[in-house]
């Protein structure tokens, strides 16, 4: 199970930063700028949306709006989540968060700026 997980794991993350990677050249080539430069900011960028993003995401509340269910109706418009939407819901945050520090540290990695040893 964790090898296939890691698997998808590289499959995705190897696809986001092949799309930052030519994304961001593309950009750089527009704006004159050089190409790691770049590159590593399109890296920050894209990670820190992503950490952002699963740090909102996995900390939805315990209600959602009614679609079309009206048993579990809590206030005007709102429903108790299911556990398994919140399951869903801290998973996928974490997902978000973890590639988003991923994508960070790669960005840190590239970043002719620094040295990191």
């Amino acid at each position: 199970m964790w090898r296939a997980a890691g698997r998808r794991f590289a499959i995705l993350l190897a696809g986001i930063s092949a799309g930052i990677v030519v994304i961001s050249y593309l950009a750089g080539l527009a704006l004159n700028s050089t190409a790691n430069r770049s590159i590593s900011l399109g890296f920050y960028l894209i990670g820190a949306f992503l950490a952002l993003a699963g740090f909102f995401f996995g900390n939805r509340g315990p209600v959602r709006p009614i679609e079309e269910e009206r048993s579990w109706r809590v206030g005007r418009g709102l429903r108790r989540a299911s556990l398994e939407e919140q399951e869903e819901a801290v998973a996928t945050g974490g997902l978000l968060a973890v590639l988003g520090f991923v994508l960070l540290a790669i960005g840190i990695a590239i970043d002719s700026r620094y040295q990191l040893i």
